[in-house]
């Protein structure tokens, strides 16, 4: 299920599909675990959307055929349940093949009951597979459902340049039918920054502000809705909704706060600063609320540093460093920036009370063991080589794993029909 909304597939061979799914117990370990990083250098795609994945889209580049239509007269064979028949009444071709090409059904093998009062239709992936058809993903949607055009759509837009998509997919983003806007919002977060930021500037804010006031809207958009704001809206109008969203303290644990922070920066630098100065300053601030002022710290540090200057950022992180439940990633961002000067704060935080936990000693001493040779950090790895040699060993593997990444898989062929 998704949304409420099923999602059938209908594998007829062996197949892998890799999904995002949200493991909550791991939630704070993944926030603070210097282990779970990202590979030095690599671009982040959008920094405030939360979902990356396969689009469908993409999907249907890959798909052999891809039809949409109404399902009827199912049946199981009675000596073998294993098998079964659906005749499908095609409606829309979002990609032919001469397999299917001119056929107005086609009869499946598989089972897909329709309600005669309530007819729903399905959105079906197909393959070619041992010289026949296999229906491989099906995507059940209401008799309602514009997911066939907006497929035809994305697929004739996917041809022009990047303003010219995301504006398509921004009008979608509202859409009624959750597969269709659940796709948008995914291409949202599959595209770089530096893509869609010049496009942003071009986005309705009335619309965005619609969105972030309408209560139904789901807290994981707040942070991609504020961040387009920050970029399209005005300064005397929509900053102070930005603010009043953040002053809320029933949003104060929003998913997306980051992104309004960032919103609000983009919009008014210098009281968006002393805002968030003063939440990373405060150490009984949530733990969350102060994370999504790191997050937006780190957003400016790497792609708009001509709206916070990197020496403000720098700062920022050092009173992070102070606070012993938030060190270590404020430690990892000071050693990704190479802020070497910084090393005898560092690791002067070693012996403290409040950062004595594994995760905040480990980021102490990867930052060491990054950190251009001197006397102090020289000691400081001896020390530990010869109080922790397992630990040291360790965490030079992770660190040599991350400067030379294993290489990217190469793309299953397609199945041959």
């Amino acid at each position: 299920m998704r949304d409420g909304r099923p999602i059938i597939v209908l594998p007829e061979r062996y197949r892998v599909r890799f999904r995002s799914p949200a493991v909550k117990t791991l939630f704070r370990w993944c926030l603070t675990s210097t282990l779970v990083l990202t590979i030095a250098g690599t671009s982040m795609a959008c920094p405030f959307c939360g979902v990356t994945g396969q689009t469908m889209t993409n999907e249907v580049e890959q798909a052999s055929a891809i039809l949409f239509g109404t399902m009827s007269g199912a049946r199981r064979d009675p000596a073998d349940a294993s098998k079964a028949r659906t005749e499908m009444k095609v409606e829309k071709v979002i990609k032919s093949h001469e397999f299917v090409a001119g056929k107005e059904t086609l009869s499946l093998s598989r089972f897909l009951p329709n309600d005669g009062k309530n007819p729903r239709k399905y959105l079906v992936f197909f393959d070619i597979y041992d010289g026949k058809l296999d229906p491989y993903r099906g995507v059940q949607v209401s008799a309602e459902s514009k997911i066939a055009e907006y497929l035809v759509g994305a697929m004739a837009v996917r041809k022009k340049d990047v303003a010219a998509r995301m504006l398509y997919y921004f009008d979608y983003l509202d859409s009624p039918d959750i597969e269709i806007s659940a796709d948008a919002l995914m291409e949202f977060g599959n595209a770089d920054y530096k893509d869609y930021a010049p496009v942003a500037v071009k986005f309705p804010p009335e619309k965005l502000v619609q969105w972030l006031s309408d209560p139904n809207t789901s807290p994981s958009r707040y942070g991609l809705y504020g961040s387009l704001l920050g970029h399209c809206g005005n300064k005397d109008k929509h900053a102070a909704f930005l603010r009043a969203i953040l002053d809320d303290p029933k949003k104060r644990t929003i998913s997306g706060l980051d992104g309004l922070m960032a919103g609000y920066l983009l919009l008014d630098p210098k009281a968006g600063w002393a805002f968030a100065d003063g939440i990373i300053k405060d150490p009984n601030t949530e733990f969350l609320t102060r994370y999504a002022v790191l997050r937006a710290m780190r957003f400016f540090h790497e792609f708009r540093p001509d709206v916070i200057p990197e020496a403000t950022l720098v700062g920022g992180m050092k009173t992070l460093v102070e606070q012993g439940d938030i060190a270590d990633l404020a430690i990892e961002d000071l050693r990704k920036w190479h802020r070497w000067e910084l090393t005898d704060m560092v690791l002067s935080s070693y012996d403290k009370e409040t950062h004595a936990v594994p995760i905040v000693r480990r980021a102490i001493i990867r930052f060491a063991l990054t950190a251009p040779k001197n006397d102090k950090a020289a000691a400081f790895v001896s020390k530990m080589r010869e109080d922790q040699p397992d630990r040291v060993r360790d965490i030079e593997e992770l660190l040599k794993s991350e400067a030379n990444p294993p290489a990217k898989p190469s793309p299953m062929p397609k199945s041959k029909g």
